[in-house]
């Protein structure tokens, strides 16, 4: 299924096709939204915590025009099949198993990971699996460090060690606005982000 958005960003219309499709594989549905020409340096962009391929729909039309751009939405999210947990791991060891599936499924070969949030976790462990796929990271907001687990992270170690007397605190731990706000702009809201560039992407002319 194709649909074509017009978007307009400062002051121009950006007319550009935004491609949604649905594949099965490790027993589950998952859809994908992709742009871009398929000869384009490709980007597999894969999403936060509380969130789907949606998030970056803006990105897509923005970049689409330089490069091939695929994001999936995990199992459980967005509109991917939700497997019951009794059986489906949703753990990362598993969801990257399910997303290194999923690029050769669609035939995603060399690639710029864009990890987000959660989907750090997950797309660390694939050039760990495959490194000559891999030619960039691009990294927004995705810690893998114990230094980067700050304080809203002692309720959900307190979880881990001990579910059942912990669950609710801990949904109240992720949902609350203090946690929203520390995953879309950290801690200090003036503060700006820290870009480091350790390669550069070619794309075409």
């Amino acid at each position: 299924m194709i649909q074509s958005h017009a978007v307009a960003y400062a002051g121009e219309c950006v007319s550009t096709p935004v491609y949604y499709g649905t594949i099965k594989g490790d027993g589950v549905s998952i859809l994908y939204r992709e742009a871009g020409p398929s000869d384009a340096p490709t980007l597999l962009l894969l999403h936060g915590f509380q969130s789907s391929s949606r998030m970056y729909e803006p990105l897509l039309t923005r970049l689409a025009t330089r490069f091939h751009l695929v994001a999936p939405d995990y199992p459980g999210f967005g509109h991917s099949d939700a497997p019951d947990p009794q059986a489906f791991a949703y753990i990362f060891d598993h969801l990257t198993e399910v997303m290194e599936h999923f690029a050769d499924s669609i035939g995603l070969k060399d690639h710029t990971l864009y990890l987000q949030d959660c989907g750090g976790p997950i797309g660390f462990r694939l050039p760990l699996a495959h490194p000559e796929r891999v030619a960039a990271l691009i990294i927004q907001n995705a810690v893998a460090h114990e230094d980067g687990l700050g304080p809203l992270w002692r309720t959900r170690r307190q979880y881990w060690a001990n579910r059942a007397p912990n669950e609710t605190v801990l949904r109240e731990n992720f949902l609350s606005f203090e946690a929203t706000r520390q995953r879309h702009v950290g801690f200090n809201r003036m503060s700006k982000p820290s870009i480091r560039i350790f390669g550069q992407m070619s794309s075409p002319s």
